[in-house]
Protein backbone atom coordinates (compact mmCIF):
# COMPACT_ATOMS: atom_id res chain seq x y z
CA UNK A 1 0.00 0.00 0.00
CA UNK A 2 1.09 3.74 -0.98
CA UNK A 3 2.31 5.67 -3.53
CA UNK A 4 6.14 7.19 -4.56
CA UNK A 5 7.11 10.71 -5.41
CA UNK A 6 9.76 12.56 -5.99
CA UNK A 7 11.08 16.88 -5.05
CA UNK A 8 12.83 18.41 -7.81
CA UNK A 9 14.85 21.69 -7.81
CA UNK A 10 17.20 23.26 -10.67
CA UNK A 11 19.65 20.42 -9.65
CA UNK A 12 17.25 17.66 -11.43
CA UNK A 13 16.43 18.33 -15.46
CA UNK A 14 13.03 19.63 -16.65
CA UNK A 15 11.98 16.64 -17.85
CA UNK A 16 13.02 13.85 -14.73
CA UNK A 17 11.66 10.56 -15.04
CA UNK A 18 8.31 9.93 -13.64
CA UNK A 19 8.16 5.97 -13.85
CA UNK A 20 7.02 4.43 -10.99
CA UNK A 21 5.99 8.25 -9.64
CA UNK A 22 2.13 9.22 -8.70
CA UNK A 23 3.41 12.86 -7.16
CA UNK A 24 5.92 15.62 -7.89
CA UNK A 25 6.96 18.49 -5.79
CA UNK A 26 8.71 21.33 -7.34
CA UNK A 27 11.02 24.05 -5.74
CA UNK A 28 9.31 27.52 -7.41
CA UNK A 29 11.27 30.46 -5.24
CA UNK A 30 13.66 31.16 -2.53
CA UNK A 31 13.82 34.30 -0.22
CA UNK A 32 12.98 37.28 -2.50
CA UNK A 33 15.04 36.57 -5.00
CA UNK A 34 15.57 33.48 -6.29
CA UNK A 35 13.27 31.56 -9.21
CA UNK A 36 14.04 27.65 -9.70
CA UNK A 37 14.64 28.13 -13.44
CA UNK A 38 13.43 25.08 -14.73
CA UNK A 39 10.26 24.96 -12.45
CA UNK A 40 7.96 25.53 -15.36
CA UNK A 41 9.19 22.52 -17.50
CA UNK A 42 9.37 20.33 -14.55
CA UNK A 43 5.77 21.71 -13.42
CA UNK A 44 4.71 21.00 -17.51
CA UNK A 45 6.29 17.47 -17.43
CA UNK A 46 4.90 15.92 -13.98
CA UNK A 47 1.62 17.10 -15.14
CA UNK A 48 1.87 15.81 -18.29
CA UNK A 49 2.61 12.08 -16.81
CA UNK A 50 -0.43 12.65 -14.89
CA UNK A 51 1.50 13.24 -11.19
CA UNK A 52 -0.30 14.97 -8.62
CA UNK A 53 2.09 18.61 -8.50
CA UNK A 54 2.97 20.51 -5.67
CA UNK A 55 5.22 23.65 -5.63
CA UNK A 56 7.42 24.80 -2.49
CA UNK A 57 9.07 27.75 -1.28
CA UNK A 58 12.32 28.02 0.78
CA UNK A 59 12.18 30.81 3.28
CA UNK A 60 15.03 33.14 3.93
CA UNK A 61 13.48 33.68 7.86
CA UNK A 62 14.86 37.43 8.55
CA UNK A 63 12.29 38.99 5.28
CA UNK A 64 8.83 40.14 5.83
CA UNK A 65 7.23 37.13 5.88
CA UNK A 66 3.85 38.28 3.78
CA UNK A 67 6.40 39.68 1.10
CA UNK A 68 8.07 36.57 0.78
CA UNK A 69 4.75 34.45 0.34
CA UNK A 70 3.66 37.18 -2.28
CA UNK A 71 6.43 36.36 -4.07
CA UNK A 72 6.10 32.55 -4.39
CA UNK A 73 2.26 33.19 -4.60
CA UNK A 74 2.93 35.15 -8.04
CA UNK A 75 5.45 32.62 -10.24
CA UNK A 76 2.14 30.31 -10.59
CA UNK A 77 -1.12 29.79 -12.11
CA UNK A 78 -2.76 28.04 -9.55
CA UNK A 79 -4.91 25.34 -10.43
CA UNK A 80 -7.10 23.35 -8.32
CA UNK A 81 -5.48 20.45 -7.07
CA UNK A 82 -2.33 21.79 -6.58
CA UNK A 83 -0.21 21.58 -3.48
CA UNK A 84 1.28 24.50 -2.01
CA UNK A 85 4.45 23.93 0.78
CA UNK A 86 6.66 25.62 2.51
CA UNK A 87 10.41 23.80 3.02
CA UNK A 88 10.57 25.11 6.47
CA UNK A 89 14.32 24.04 7.55
CA UNK A 90 17.24 26.96 8.57
CA UNK A 91 20.72 25.29 8.00
CA UNK A 92 21.90 27.86 5.02
CA UNK A 93 23.59 30.89 5.95
CA UNK A 94 20.19 33.50 5.84
CA UNK A 95 18.56 31.36 8.35
CA UNK A 96 21.43 30.31 10.69
CA UNK A 97 21.50 33.83 12.72
CA UNK A 98 17.75 33.71 13.05
CA UNK A 99 16.18 32.73 16.03
CA UNK A 100 14.18 29.57 16.64
CA UNK A 101 11.49 32.17 17.81
CA UNK A 102 11.85 33.83 14.97
CA UNK A 103 11.32 30.55 13.09
CA UNK A 104 8.51 29.52 14.35
CA UNK A 105 6.99 32.88 14.14
CA UNK A 106 7.33 33.23 10.55
CA UNK A 107 6.55 29.14 10.04
CA UNK A 108 3.26 30.03 11.64
CA UNK A 109 2.28 32.88 10.08
CA UNK A 110 3.38 31.94 6.44
CA UNK A 111 1.39 28.88 6.54
CA UNK A 112 -1.73 31.15 7.50
CA UNK A 113 -0.84 34.03 5.67
CA UNK A 114 -0.86 31.65 2.07
CA UNK A 115 -3.91 30.01 3.51
CA UNK A 116 -5.62 32.73 3.51
CA UNK A 117 -4.95 33.88 -0.28
CA UNK A 118 -5.27 29.92 -1.55
CA UNK A 119 -8.36 28.76 0.14
CA UNK A 120 -9.53 26.33 -2.07
CA UNK A 121 -5.70 24.76 -2.05
CA UNK A 122 -4.22 22.55 0.14
CA UNK A 123 -1.32 24.66 2.07
CA UNK A 124 1.00 22.69 4.20
CA UNK A 125 4.96 22.64 5.46
CA UNK A 126 7.84 20.35 4.78
CA UNK A 127 10.56 19.81 7.72
CA UNK A 128 12.83 17.01 9.09
CA UNK A 129 12.71 15.30 12.48
CA UNK A 130 15.04 18.12 13.63
CA UNK A 131 12.67 20.95 13.52
CA UNK A 132 9.64 19.03 14.05
CA UNK A 133 10.72 18.22 17.32
CA UNK A 134 13.44 21.35 18.21
CA UNK A 135 12.48 23.91 17.04
CA UNK A 136 8.49 23.37 16.33
CA UNK A 137 6.55 23.63 19.48
CA UNK A 138 2.53 24.49 18.04
CA UNK A 139 2.56 21.24 15.89
CA UNK A 140 0.87 23.70 13.18
CA UNK A 141 1.68 22.39 9.79
CA UNK A 142 -1.38 23.99 7.69
CA UNK A 143 -3.27 21.33 5.73
CA UNK A 144 -0.75 18.50 5.94
CA UNK A 145 2.67 18.09 6.95
CA UNK A 146 5.65 16.42 5.14
CA UNK A 147 8.34 14.93 7.29
CA UNK A 148 11.80 14.10 5.95
CA UNK A 149 13.67 11.39 7.94
CA UNK A 150 16.19 10.09 5.43
CA UNK A 151 17.46 7.29 6.30
CA UNK A 152 14.12 5.42 7.46
CA UNK A 153 12.02 3.19 5.19
CA UNK A 154 9.25 4.65 3.31
CA UNK A 155 6.62 4.91 5.84
CA UNK A 156 7.91 4.82 8.76
CA UNK A 157 9.01 8.31 9.85
CA UNK A 158 9.20 7.80 13.23
CA UNK A 159 6.81 10.34 14.44
CA UNK A 160 3.59 10.48 16.07
CA UNK A 161 1.62 13.61 14.18
CA UNK A 162 0.24 12.77 11.32
CA UNK A 163 1.17 13.17 8.56
CA UNK A 164 0.99 13.19 4.64
CA UNK A 165 4.47 12.67 2.92
CA UNK A 166 7.49 11.13 3.98
CA UNK A 167 10.79 12.27 2.94
CA UNK A 168 12.84 8.88 3.08
CA UNK A 169 15.77 9.44 0.56
CA UNK A 170 18.13 11.62 -1.22
CA UNK A 171 20.33 9.79 -3.24
CA UNK A 172 20.08 9.99 -6.29
CA UNK A 173 16.97 11.96 -5.89
CA UNK A 174 15.12 13.06 -3.11
CA UNK A 175 12.55 10.38 -2.21
CA UNK A 176 8.76 10.60 -1.29
CA UNK A 177 6.18 8.47 -0.19
CA UNK A 178 2.52 9.15 0.52
CA UNK A 179 0.37 6.19 2.27
CA UNK A 180 -2.55 6.65 0.33
CA UNK A 181 -3.75 3.72 -1.98
CA UNK A 182 -3.39 5.48 -5.44
CA UNK A 183 -2.75 8.69 -7.44
CA UNK A 184 -6.64 8.75 -7.74
CA UNK A 185 -7.29 8.87 -4.02
CA UNK A 186 -4.33 11.87 -3.71
CA UNK A 187 -5.96 13.69 -6.56
CA UNK A 188 -9.29 13.80 -4.54
CA UNK A 189 -7.84 14.85 -1.59
CA UNK A 190 -5.51 17.70 -2.99
CA UNK A 191 -9.27 18.38 -4.99
CA UNK A 192 -11.17 17.96 -1.92
CA UNK A 193 -10.19 21.46 -0.93
CA UNK A 194 -11.85 23.51 -4.23
CA UNK A 195 -14.58 25.12 -3.54
CA UNK A 196 -17.56 23.75 -5.20
CA UNK A 197 -17.61 26.35 -8.19
CA UNK A 198 -13.88 25.37 -9.03
CA UNK A 199 -14.18 21.33 -8.43
CA UNK A 200 -14.43 19.60 -11.83
CA UNK A 201 -17.68 18.59 -13.71
CA UNK A 202 -17.27 15.07 -15.16
CA UNK A 203 -18.74 15.78 -18.56
CA UNK A 204 -19.06 12.33 -20.86
CA UNK A 205 -19.94 12.29 -24.72
CA UNK A 206 -23.35 11.12 -24.10
CA UNK A 207 -23.72 14.39 -22.02
CA UNK A 208 -22.54 16.70 -25.30
CA UNK A 209 -24.24 14.62 -27.29
CA UNK A 210 -27.47 15.56 -25.46
CA UNK A 211 -27.08 18.95 -25.09
CA UNK A 212 -26.05 19.35 -28.77
CA UNK A 213 -28.90 17.44 -29.60
CA UNK A 214 -31.41 19.93 -27.29
CA UNK A 215 -29.79 22.88 -28.45
CA UNK A 216 -30.01 21.52 -32.34
CA UNK A 217 -34.17 21.17 -32.23
CA UNK A 218 -35.27 23.76 -29.76
CA UNK A 219 -37.90 25.11 -31.01
CA UNK A 220 -37.93 29.01 -31.82
CA UNK A 221 -41.00 30.68 -30.92
CA UNK A 222 -42.74 33.81 -33.10
CA UNK A 223 -39.63 34.04 -34.60
CA UNK A 224 -41.04 36.03 -38.04
CA UNK A 225 -42.62 39.22 -37.83
CA UNK A 226 -46.59 37.34 -39.22
CA UNK A 227 -46.10 35.30 -36.46
CA UNK A 228 -45.12 31.99 -37.77
CA UNK A 229 -42.85 29.36 -36.06
CA UNK A 230 -39.55 28.69 -37.72
CA UNK A 231 -39.26 24.82 -37.10
CA UNK A 232 -36.51 24.31 -34.92
CA UNK A 233 -33.51 25.99 -34.34
CA UNK A 234 -31.33 24.09 -37.22
CA UNK A 235 -33.35 27.25 -39.84
CA UNK A 236 -32.23 30.25 -37.41
CA UNK A 237 -29.70 30.63 -34.82
CA UNK A 238 -30.85 34.09 -34.82
CA UNK A 239 -28.75 33.95 -31.64
CA UNK A 240 -25.18 32.98 -32.92
CA UNK A 241 -25.42 36.31 -35.33
CA UNK A 242 -24.28 38.66 -32.34
CA UNK A 243 -21.23 36.14 -32.11
CA UNK A 244 -18.20 35.22 -33.74
CA UNK A 245 -20.04 34.27 -36.76
CA UNK A 246 -20.34 37.08 -39.32
CA UNK A 247 -18.50 36.37 -42.35
CA UNK A 248 -15.09 38.61 -42.59
CA UNK A 249 -16.28 40.41 -45.86
CA UNK A 250 -19.45 41.54 -43.84
CA UNK A 251 -17.82 42.44 -40.20
CA UNK A 252 -15.38 44.56 -42.66
CA UNK A 253 -18.32 46.55 -44.61
CA UNK A 254 -19.78 47.31 -41.31
CA UNK A 255 -16.69 48.26 -39.90
CA UNK A 256 -16.32 50.43 -43.31
CA UNK A 257 -20.06 51.93 -42.96
CA UNK A 258 -19.51 52.90 -39.39
CA UNK A 259 -23.23 51.55 -38.90
CA UNK A 260 -24.95 51.88 -35.77
CA UNK A 261 -26.34 48.78 -33.58
CA UNK A 262 -29.86 49.70 -35.00
CA UNK A 263 -28.91 50.62 -38.46
CA UNK A 264 -27.29 47.07 -38.37
CA UNK A 265 -30.48 45.59 -37.46
CA UNK A 266 -32.99 47.53 -40.20
CA UNK A 267 -30.54 46.06 -42.31
CA UNK A 268 -31.30 42.16 -41.64
CA UNK A 269 -35.21 43.07 -41.71
CA UNK A 270 -34.64 44.82 -44.72
CA UNK A 271 -32.44 41.78 -45.80
CA UNK A 272 -29.90 44.06 -47.67
CA UNK A 273 -27.41 42.80 -45.08
CA UNK A 274 -26.99 39.35 -45.12
CA UNK A 275 -25.65 36.60 -42.96
CA UNK A 276 -24.68 33.27 -43.50
CA UNK A 277 -24.84 31.44 -40.18
CA UNK A 278 -22.88 27.62 -39.97
CA UNK A 279 -23.14 25.08 -36.99
CA UNK A 280 -20.32 22.89 -35.97
CA UNK A 281 -20.85 20.05 -34.20
CA UNK A 282 -24.30 19.34 -34.82
CA UNK A 283 -25.93 16.39 -32.83
CA UNK A 284 -25.12 12.53 -34.65
CA UNK A 285 -27.55 11.54 -36.58
CA UNK A 286 -29.34 14.66 -37.49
Amino acid sequence: MGIYGQDWASYQSSTPDTAGLSFAFTKITEGLSYINPKWLGQRNHAKAAGLVWGAYHYPHMGNDVEAEADYFLKQVAWQPGDLLVLDWEGYDDANTDISHARQLQYKEQWLRYVKSRMPHNPVGMYCNVDYWRNVDNTSFCGDFLWIATAGRKAGDPGIQAKWMFHQYGDSPVDKDYCPLASTAELRAWAHSFASPTHQEDIVTPEDIQAVAAAVWNYQLPNLNEDGTRTGTSKAAFWWLVWQDVFQVQTINAIHAAALTPDQIKQALVNGTLKVEVSVVAKPSGT
